[in-house]
C-alpha cells in the first residue's frame, strides 16, 4: 500500500466515524488527513506529509472552533422551549397578589410569578420560564 493510499483510507475511516458521531471536528481531521495523501501525491517525504496534515487539522479545526458552527448557542434551559415544553404555552390568571399568583396548568395548581416588565391582571399570559415549580409569566 502506499503513502497515499494510506492517507486516503484514514482520511476515508475518520469521515465514516465523523456520519456516526455527527461532530465537525473529526471532518477537520480527515481534511487534514487528505492534504496529507495530497502532499504524498506530490512527492513529499513522510515527516512532511504528517507535518502538512497535522497543520493543516490543527488550523481547521481551529477555524471550526471559532466559527458559528463551532459553538453552539447557549440558552439556559429554564428558557430553552427544546427543554421544557410548557415555555410558549399560554395559561390563565384569574387574580395576582402583588407579582405572584396561583394558576391552574395542565391540571394542577402551580405558583406563577411575573417576568420583569410585566403586567399584572386577570387575563391569559405566556410561560416564558421554569424556576422549580414556580411559572415565570409574561403578558400574552
Amino acid at each position: 500500500m502506499t503513502e497515499l493510499t494510506g492517507w486516503l483510507v484514514l482520511a476515508g475511516v475518520l469521515v465514516v466515524f465523523e456520519l456516526f458521531t455527527g461532530t465537525f471536528y473529526v471532518l477537520m481531521i480527515a481534511i487534514g488527513m487528505a492534504f496529507g495523501a495530497i502532499a504524498a501525491a506530490l512527492g513529499f517525504s513522510l515527516p512532511v506529509q504528517v507535518l502538512v496534515a497535522a497543520v493543516v487539522g490543527v488550523l481547521s479545526t481551529g477555524i471550526l472552533h471559532r466559527s458559528r458552527f463551532g459553538r453552539p448557542l447557549r440558552q439556559d434551559a429554564a428558557r430553552d422551549p427544546n427543554v421544557n415544553i410548557d415555555i410558549g404555552q399560554v395559561l390563565h390568571v384569574d387574580t395576582w397578589n402583588d407579582t405572584k399568583a396561583r394558576a391552574m396548568y395542565r391540571g394542577a395548581l402551580w405558583d406563577v410569578e411575573l417576568a420583569p416588565g410585566a403586567i399584572a391582571g386577570s387575563g391569559n399570559y405566556k410561560i416564558v420560564e421554569l424556576r422549580g415549580s414556580h411559572l415565570v409569566v409574561a403578558n400574552a
